[in-house]
């Protein structure tokens, strides 16, 4: 059962947790890999440093500022596609990185391995045929601070904003 656009209008803050034990979803030419979200991170908004939004908007962070339940998926040193769930209300720019799924730990090798790159960036969660998240029974987790933001002011670094599965 797919997530429904409701359970995106919430914080990022309290969508990541509940984004562990749910289904990450990649149709590929007819053939569906099916896999449980295991780790995530939140970033909630222009005033969170750590956030791609928080200088404000622009043309690579835009697709943030829309309704939540599409992806934002957007490349990192110039290697790695990342992906993220746009969480909340339009013109609130909040997203979760999702971190991990059952059996592949970091975003790089989790999009690598399931064939996901910016080319499905603004894909909608609840209509695409190609990328969608379905319900799946909640997991126990542990929270730590978010990884890979030296940048980010010491109070965001700081925010236990990763949630990681406790049976990944």
């Amino acid at each position: 059962m797919r997530l429904p656009q409701e359970f995106y209008m919430q914080s990022a803050v309290d969508m990541a947790p509940l984004l562990l034990g749910k289904v990450l979803c990649r149709s590929i030419e007819g053939n569906v890999i099916r896999l449980r979200i295991t780790e995530t991170e939140a970033y909630a908004g222009e005033s969170d440093t750590a956030c791609h939004a928080h200088r404000g908007k622009t043309p690579r962070n835009s697709v943030m500022y829309e309704a939540g339940g599409i992806a934002y998926i957007y490349l990192c040193y110039g290697i790695h596609n990342l992906l993220n769930v746009v969480a909340a209300s339009e013109g609130a720019p909040e997203a979760v990185l999702i971190r991990g799924v059952e059996g592949i730990t970091g975003p790089g090798r989790l999009t690598k391995s399931m064939q996901i790159d910016r080319t499905l960036n603004r894909e909608s969660f609840i209509t695409s045929d190609t990328l969608w998240l379905e319900d799946g029974a909640p997991l126990a987790y542990e929270t730590s601070p978010r990884v890979g933001i030296d940048y980010a002011s010491e109070i965001d670094r700081a925010r236990l904003w990763r949630f990681i599965s406790l049976n990944h």
